[in-house]
């Protein structure tokens, strides 16, 4: 039984969880519209990062754990200079990821830096920088800003459902497959998907639901 926030009561046999996971910003008006219109702010380097529009240019990564530095290891191959901007002296991403990226010549780290807003009407220009220990305000001169500070799994309105969930969120998945710990109840694409966050993952991800659930009704005997 599925209870909506209009207060709909909706009884189903199976149900697939496919409510996704959302990005997250750093919260500056400016970010967020060039985000919104294409104007050079991405969430995902992977899949905008080898867009002519960043080729040759200077990029930047906001962030310090493994998603940030293997961002920042794949905007090395386009950019002319790939700098990780970083609130902190010491990074939270592993050792080894830590060393692909900084092992490559064009990647550089601003240490104690955080951004204060970001530049730019039609595209990005730059963003303007504050030291977090000195709190000095400068500008860095880039056109791409790839934020990488983590995704939240759109599950807060499940909490209380039975269903189980991994450490940051997401719905536990108990093997390969789309089947939680609540049989008939699936689940598909980055709601419960921490690692791979992609288009066509997630699309896997929805035919696996939909063929699990499909045969688990059959063998219920619901045509």
């Amino acid at each position: 039984v599925l209870h909506t926030a209009g207060g709909q009561r909706i009884e189903a046999l199976s149900v697939i969880i496919a409510t996704g996971a959302v990005a997250n910003w750093l919260g500056l008006e400016n970010e967020l519209r060039l985000a919104r219109t294409g104007g050079g702010v991405s969430a995902c380097a992977v899949c905008d990062g080898a867009l002519p529009v960043f080729r040759n240019q200077p990029l930047a990564v906001v962030g310090g754990g493994d998603t940030a530095m293997e961002e920042a290891t794949y905007l090395t191959k386009f950019a002319s200079v790939v700098y990780i901007i970083h609130r902190r002296d010491t990074l939270r991403a592993s050792k080894i990821m830590q060393q692909r990226f900084l092992s490559r010549p064009n990647a550089k780290v601003l240490w104690n830096k955080a951004v204060d807003d970001v530049l730019g009407m039609e595209h990005l220009t730059g963003v303007r920088l504050v030291d977090t220990v000195t709190g000095e305000r400068s500008d860095l001169e880039v056109r791409g800003l790839f934020i990488a500070i983590g995704h939240t799994p759109a599950t807060k309105f499940l909490q209380g459902s039975g269903l189980e969930f991994t450490e940051k969120g997401y719905v536990a998945l108990k093997r390969r497959d789309s089947y939680t710990n609540i049989p008939g109840v699936f689940a598909a694409g980055d709601v419960a998907d921490e690692h791979y966050r992609q288009a066509i993952t997630a699309a896997g991800m929805g035919c696996q639901a939909a063929l699990d659930a499909e045969r688990w009704l059959a063998a219920r005997g619901v045509d």
